[in-house]
Parts: C-alpha cells; structure tokens; sequence
C-alpha cells in the first residue's frame, strides 16, 4: 500500500500509512547532467533522477583498476617485507586473503548503487540514522578527502621527483592540480579519465612485473616480525576496504534495473585483481631492495631495477596513477562530507567542497614527504580500525531489513536510531584499546602476546556486528518498520530492499 505522494517542496514530507509505512520525499540532484563529460557534475549527495542514468556494469572495472596501478598499491607489499618482515610467499598468502576480503564487501556495496541512486555514505543512514551516520561518514571525509588524497599525491610526487629530478614540492603541486582538476568535474569524467588511463596503465605495470618478477628472491630469508602475518593481512585488507566507503558513489549512476550482480562482480574483480597483482610485485621488489637505502624515495627503490627507459615509463605511469587514485578521493570525499547533511544551497557544493578537500590534502602531503614509509603503515592500518566496525553496522542491518523497504531512511532526517552509532563506537573503542598493534600505539593483547598480531578489523567487525544485532532489538518497533522514498516528478521506484 502506498501513500499518497507529497507533492510541496522545502524539504522531505512524511506521510504516514496504516501499515506503520512512512512515504518520504526524496531529494532529488538538480540540474542536467546525463552522460555530458565536459561539464562540472551539478549538485551534491542527492538522489539521481532516473532520466540522468546511464552506464554499464563493465565499466567498474576499469574504474577500480586504474586507480590502483600506483606506487600506493605496489608499497602494501613491500612493506609486508621490509616492515612486518614476511617471507614473499607469506606476505602473498596474507595479500590475497586480505584483499579477497575487501574486494568481496567491495562488490556487496556497489551493487546496491544502481538501486538507490545515491553515494555510499548517504546509504549508510538506513543503519546508522541521520545524525548517527555522522560518525562514518566524518570519518571518510576526512580519510577519503584528506588522508588517501595525501598519500597518494605523495606517492606521485615522489615518482614525478625520481623521473624529472626536479623539487619534490613542485612536483607535488603538478600532482594535486591534476587530480583536483578531474575531481571538480565530477562523475563522468572520472569514469572517462580511469578508462583513458586504463590501457597505458596495465601494459606498462605488466612490463615492469615481468622484469621485477625476474629479478626477485622469493626464497631469500627474512627477519620474522612476531604476528607480521596478521598485520599484513590487515594491511591488504585496509588497502582494498579503503574504497568501500566510495562503492555506490560510481554505480548510483546506472540504470535502477541494471543487473546488480554484474555490477558488483566488475567492481570487486576489480579492486581484486590489480591489488593483488600490484602488492605481490611490490613484496618481489622488497626481497631485492635495500630498505635503508631507498627509504628517502621508495619510488626510485622500487623503479631502480628497471632499465632506464622502462623505468622512466613506470614513474610516469606511477604519477597518473595517483591522479586516477585521487580523482576519486577527492571526489567521494566531498559525497561524505555532504552526506552529513550539510545544506549548501550552491548548485556547485559538491565541485566547491571537493576543491576545498584537495587543497587542505595538499598541506597535509607536504608533512608526508618525510617518513613516508611509516606513516603509510599506519595509515593503512587505521583505515581497517573504523572500516571493520562499519562495515559489521552495514551488513548486519541489511540483514536485519531482508524483506522490507528501507529506501525512505536515505532522506527521513528524523530517522535517528541509536543502535548504529553505539555499535561501531564501542567496537572501535574495544577493538583498539585491546588489538591494535602499530608504531603509534600497541594494544593490551599485543602488548603481551606479540604473535596475536593486529586482530583490530576482524575483532571490531564481529564486535559491531554482535552488538548491532542486540541493539537493533532494543529499539524495538521504532526500526522495525517500512519507509518508501518518493520521489517527485518521477514514477514509482522499484521495491527497495
């Protein structure tokens, strides 16, 4: 049964039915966009209208895969080697297990872009709330727009240092200029700029694998780091679940009736396979290169076994990997931060709150050319601390909603459970406190029993999971219900589940 649609503007209307079903009044992106690539996307973190889709499954991709054809993928396995001191076959072991793990959520998440209609973290209210959804989205705001914008623009200003030799800093500011430009235009020219780069990426990332991958020691014996497995494991896994939070960001563009499983199968082959690829690479480079002598630009270490000419191909290469990586950084970035719930009424607040990430990420980067190699590390390791927890929220209340239609939450700015928020703050709490194990800080757990490793991801997900499931039935009947999204001057959507 269906209410009857809400027709005056203003913000979401609430109509409510027999059935305890609340009809809510979409907000929908202005202006007109459709596939037009020289043109700045309008809007913000609204619901797209359905005559403004357009795309096919296959070109995720393409998206996922370029962005990790950079020197930030290739450093995931070198350090399982150098920092966590694993055997090339133990760091590639934790690599696919780590990886497959993100890459499967990954697939999960995306596929649910076509059927909503709206970015990643908007999606995250239906679990968390309209004000309890501020603690993940904050977090990817910050992560997405800032943090991953730094050190990938970091990763690519070393690379444009080792080939053109010129300062590292100005290096750096060809690099965010770049990335910002493709960003401030939006969705279509992101996906128009990874296809560009895609087969120039691959081939010369293929060449250089087989050179390096002929060169490796895989047998060589390394220093063991007690429980150096699980942090490298959680290290893919936070490499690869770092573009979670951006899954539906490039697939609520695709047509509501898109096949759905196509859509999440492209996108998480191709996280998959180029984080796989690129971090095993990196872990043969690691048993050939010395940690203290490339330690000031570990791009040059990684490029140095490489004839010259080939070398100079890789470190470009390397550089607009990072533009395609930040592209969408930034881009999701600023989706985070206006799922917040922000009201810009700019009909450009997404390209102006994109440019304003990329230039605080810029400063950030400037402190990230020293030390690169340790702040990556744990970097990587803090993105899979609140990643676990959100995504044990996520799924666990997808589960819980089986049958029912959630898509009203997205917009219902009075849909504010608690459940949500609690989860994922006490899991984080408790999974840091007593599991997480890197230079900044060591746990309670590891600080006894180094050989636990870093079990932070996996105990915070169980943990938010656990204690989402509890709460959600503490709340009762006020979250066991229905919310229909409708959405003005459109006709009724598909069942939204």
């Amino acid at each position: 049964m269906r209410a009857i649609t809400p027709k005056q503007r203003g913000g979401p209307q609430v109509t409510e039915t027999k059935r305890t079903t609340a009809v809510i009044e979409a907000e929908v992106r202005e202006g007109t966009y459709g596939d037009k690539v020289a043109a700045v996307e309008p809007g913000g973190a609204e619901f797209i209208p359905l005559h403004e889709r357009h795309g096919q499954p296959y070109q995720q991709f393409w998206t996922w895969v370029s962005p990790n054809m950079e020197f930030a993928t290739i450093f995931v396995g070198i350090i399982g080697v150098w920092f966590f001191g694993q055997s090339f076959w133990m760091a590639t072991l934790a690599i696919v297990i780590g990886t497959a793990l993100g890459s499967l959520s990954m697939g999960a998440l995306a596929a649910r872009g076509p059927l909503f209609g709206v970015p990643q973290m908007v999606l995250s209210r239906i679990g968390f709330g309209f004000l309890g959804n501020i603690l993940p989205a904050g977090i990817n705001a910050v992560v997405a727009g800032i943090g991953w914008f730094a050190v990938n623009s970091v990763s690519g200003a070393f690379a444009l240092n080792a080939l053109l030799g010129w300062n590292s800093k100005i290096c750096l500011v060809i690099i965010v200029v770049a990335q910002i430009a493709v960003a401030f235009f939006g969705h279509n020219l992101v996906h128009m700029f990874e296809r560009w780069a895609f087969p120039f990426l691959v081939v010369v990332f293929a060449i250089a694998s087989v050179v390096i991958g002929s060169k490796a020691h895989p047998g060589v014996h390394v220093a063991g780091v007690p429980g150096g497995f699980l942090i490298t494991l959680g290290a893919a896994f936070g490499y690869a679940a770092g573009w979670n939070p951006y899954a539906s960001d490039y697939t609520r563009y695709l047509p509501p009736d898109t096949n759905r499983r196509a859509t999440g199968l492209w996108a998480g082959l191709g996280v998959f396979i180029s984080c796989v690829w690129l971090e095993i690479i990196g872990a043969a480079a690691a048993t050939v290169t010395n940690v203290g002598k490339y330690a000031a630009n570990p791009t040059a270490g990684f490029t140095s076994h490489l004839p010259t000419a080939l070398a100079d191909v890789t470190l470009l290469a390397i550089a607009l990997g990072a533009v395609c990586a930040n592209a969408l950084n930034v881009y999701s970035g600023s989706m985070s931060f206006l799922a917040l719930g922000v009201r810009l009424p700019l009909a450009l607040r997404r390209a102006i709150v994109a440019l304003v990430f990329g230039v605080v990420g810029f400063f950030l980067a400037l402190s990230g050319l020293h030390d690169a190699g340790e702040r990556y590390n744990n970097f990587l390791l803090i993105i899979s601390y609140w990643i676990g927890p959100w995504l044990g929220v996520f799924f666990t209340d997808q589960v819980l909603r089986r049958g029912r239609r959630v898509d009203g939450f997205l917009f219902d700015r009075k849909h504010n459970p608690w459940a949500g928020f609690a989860a994922m703050a006490i899991a984080m709490a408790v999974s840091i406190i007593f599991f997480a194990n890197q230079t900044d800080y060591v746990g309670i757990v590891p600080k006894h029993a180094a050989g636990f490793g870093d079990l932070t991801f996996e105990v915070g997900f169980v943990l938010a999971a656990g204690l989402y499931a509890l709460f959600f039935r503490l709340e009762g009947a006020k979250e066991n219900r229905d919310e229909i999204l409708d959405i003005p001057d459109e006709p009724a959507a598909e069942s939204a589940s």
